[in-house]
């Protein structure tokens, strides 16, 4: 019963939040303007204060607004800080996605040769190996992933949690687009040797060397 409650709140509470965010959105309110009170909003709304203070918190986290003690609650953007990464890369084009990926990669390389860990070298040639072999097999899907995993664990050596992050999100809407726009493993095959350069610059700590081929192979994906 506890849990149905808090459930039933928080659903509320996002009913609430997004309600005032197309009123902030609108031309009922300007940046710098104040939002009713609490007793104004619970009145407005037909709900409770707890729903009212968890919505001004979803507002406050996604940049729409910013609480002041003693001041109120400010309009501090009318967009706040967009759309999840997620959600926009869903409507990117394939070409805008993968410049991203390339713009990262060489700061992803650098940090990798010098911090990646044994563990992480291990688990380069694992993805690496599957790669070839797929390639090989001319199995696609499995030599996309490959590649994927491969360059997952370069960004997991860079030991940058942030880092990892953006580029486990920027691969996977890649993964999808990948499979709609290659037809053939032929590209992978062609690219194998590069990729195995790149290990084996990271597994030596030979940065020079690894951002040279770090950089033929994003000539080569363009």
């Amino acid at each position: 019963m506890m849990n149905e409650t808090k459930i039933n709140k928080l659903s509320l509470a996002e009913e609430v939040a997004g309600r005032l965010k197309d009123l902030i959105g609108s031309n009922r309110y300007e940046v710098g303007d104040k939002l009713p009170t609490e007793p104004e909003l619970m009145e407005q709304f037909g709900v409770g204060r707890s729903s009212i203070r968890e919505a001004i918190r979803i507002l406050t986290n996604d940049g729409f607004i910013k609480v002041r003690q003693g001041t109120g609650t400010t309009i501090v953007s009318k967009t706040g800080f967009g759309e999840p990464l997620s959600q926009r890369l869903m409507r990117a084009k394939f070409d805008e996605v993968n410049e991203v990926r390339l713009a990262i990669e060489e700061k992803i390389v650098e940090m990798a040769v010098g911090r990646r860990s044994e563990a992480d070298v291990t688990k380069m040639k694992h993805a690496i190996l599957l790669r070839r072999k797929y390639a090989l097999a001319q199995n696609l899907a499995g030599c996309i992933q490959a590649d994927i995993d491969f360059h997952v664990a370069i960004a997991e050596a860079s030991a940058n949690s942030i880092m990892v992050e953006i580029y486990q999100t920027v691969a996977m809407h890649l993964k999808n687009m990948f499979l709609e726009k290659i037809q053939s493993a032929d590209v992978f095959v062609e690219t194998q040797d590069m990729h195995e350069q790149l290990l084996k610059a990271i597994a030596d700590k030979d940065l020079q060397r690894a951002l040279i081929v770090s950089k033929n192979i994003a000539i080569h994906r363009k």
